[in-house]
């Protein structure tokens, strides 16, 4: 009886520290370096991402809200890069845009904030059981509520490559753990961006060195909002010094400061907005 007793208690004691120990996840395999011979030439075809959510509106009877979420298609895998704020204005906008869930093969998500995750519940009720591409330092709770929803959290620590020129960037080292996507194409390095929360400037300057190869283009949230004026100036003067052409800022980088891209960038700054559909060549 008492050996039962003992037995019973050790198994109560291994259960207990399993639990505490969390569950065990897979990670995103690094290549190697992400650069010289593991990058290809770039794309041969045209990638196309679609604004699903966004601060502002670019195509009549979509909604806007604060939040960020693209679709991209083109490549050799179809990726949804953050979900928004709320299920609701998620779903409208996805349907309306006529993106078919069935086809999408990861959901990636920059950070674990709920303007860009929020969405999520929407988005497993069209899609389950796919890879969701997450940093490594994101909460076990939110880990574990992405395999209740019937998602496979994959993690990301450093720079590795999702499907055929598309890599995420690694995890940037930071309060607030964040990934960004990046796209190689034949004339360099097109960056997509969630809020950019530990610097827009520091996050290229890793990319590019990390990559080894020049930024052409920089697009999404990149999280402005309390710049002055010549503080921005220094970020424009040093994006520019990165060897970036294009820019689109937009969600949470603020009005004045979106303004201040479009003035510096001129021809070569596009706008975002939900329903606008980018090329990229």
């Amino acid at each position: 009886m008492r050996q039962k007793r003992v037995l019973s208690v050790l198994l109560i004691l291994l259960f207990l520290f399993s639990q505490a120990k969390g569950q065990d996840y897979k990670y995103l395999e690094s290549t190697g370096a992400a650069s010289g011979s593991s990058l290809s030439a770039g794309i041969e075809n045209p990638v196309s991402v679609k604004v699903i959510y966004d601060n502002y509106v670019k195509v009549e009877g979509m909604k806007e809200d604060w939040g960020y979420s693209i679709y991209i298609e083109g490549l050799d895998k179809k990726i949804l890069f953050d979900t928004g704020t709320k299920p609701e204005v998620f779903e409208s906008n996805f349907k309306k845009l006529g993106i078919d869930a069935d086809k999408i093969d990861f959901l990636i998500l920059s950070h674990e904030h709920g303007d860009h995750t929020g969405g999520i519940p929407a988005f497993v009720k069209m899609r389950k059981g796919i890879p969701v591409i997450i940093p490594q330092s994101f909460s076990e709770k939110f880990k574990k509520e992405m395999s209740g929803s019937g998602l496979v959290p994959l993690l990301v620590s450093k720079p590795a490559m999702i499907c055929n020129n598309l890599w995420t960037s690694g995890e940037f080292e930071y309060q607030i753990p964040e990934q960004t996507l990046v796209l190689n194409t034949k004339k360099g390095l097109v960056v997509m961006t969630g809020c950019s929360h530990p610097g827009i400037i520091e996050m290229l300057k890793k990319i590019k060195s990390d990559f080894n190869r020049n930024i052409y283009m920089v697009f999404g949230g990149f999280h402005l909002m309390q710049k002055s004026d010549k503080e921005m100036d220094t970020i424009i003067t040093e994006m520019k010094a990165l060897g970036v052409v294009k820019c689109g800022a937009t969600h949470c980088t603020g009005d004045r400061q979106i303004k201040m891209f479009r003035e510096a960038f001129g021809d070569n700054y596009f706008e975002l907005g939900v329903g606008n559909i980018l090329t990229i060549n």
